[in-house]
């Protein structure tokens, strides 16, 4: 009987250094520096599937913008003929700041402690509400993820005309700072 209670003392014991050792490599990686360059981006969307008034278009291109991480956004619609209801090919031109590795910011630009986080622009569990999206997804993905650091970028997408796809997922790792840094005025 005693035996078996050394036993479990001594597993337990091994069991918290063998822990303590991996506890290092489970911690958090190291940040990322990081600075904020400003970017510029014209978009025209054009779709048979879903169509957009400008407002539309301009609140779903801030939305996915935020999510990622743009800050001090400007975003004027372009394109629009129509008083009211959907454009033909409505368009945004975007001026914004987003998060990059030092290394690829201007000498001389602040730095910012950042670390890499995974955002799921548009889900592959869609509602029909966003069904209509599998063209915003290609196209924003086209557009405006080149403007970001990104990593480990995932686009699902089939999308034919005149069809909805449930199935559209988008989803990227971007930059996001450790602590929020003053804007700009």
């Amino acid at each position: 009987m005693r035996a078996a209670t050394v036993s479990r003392a001594v597993l337990a014991a091994l069991a918290a250094i063998v822990l303590s050792s991996l506890a290092p490599a489970l911690a958090a990686p190291p940040p990322v520096q990081a600075a904020w360059v400003t970017r510029h981006v014209q978009f025209v969307y054009q779709s048979f599937t879903t169509r957009y008034t400008c407002g539309g278009l301009r609140s779903e291109i801030v939305h996915l913008l935020s999510r990622l991480g743009a800050r001090d956004l400007r975003v004027r619609t372009v394109g629009c003929v129509r008083a009211e209801g959907p454009e033909p090919s409505p368009g945004v031109d975007v001026t914004m700041q987003v998060l990059v590795p030092a290394a690829q910011a201007a000498a001389g630009s602040p730095r910012v402690a950042a670390h890499w986080r995974k955002v799921v622009l548009i889900s592959g569990m869609a509602d029909l509400d966003q069904a209509g999206n599998c063209d915003l997804a290609e196209q924003f993905h086209r557009t405006f993820l080149p403007a970001f650091a990104t990593r480990k970028v995932v686009l699902h997408a089939s999308c034919v005309p005149h069809q909805l796809d449930l199935g559209t997922y988008l989803s990227a790792q971007v930059l996001f700072a450790d602590s929020p840094a003053p804007r700009k005025r």
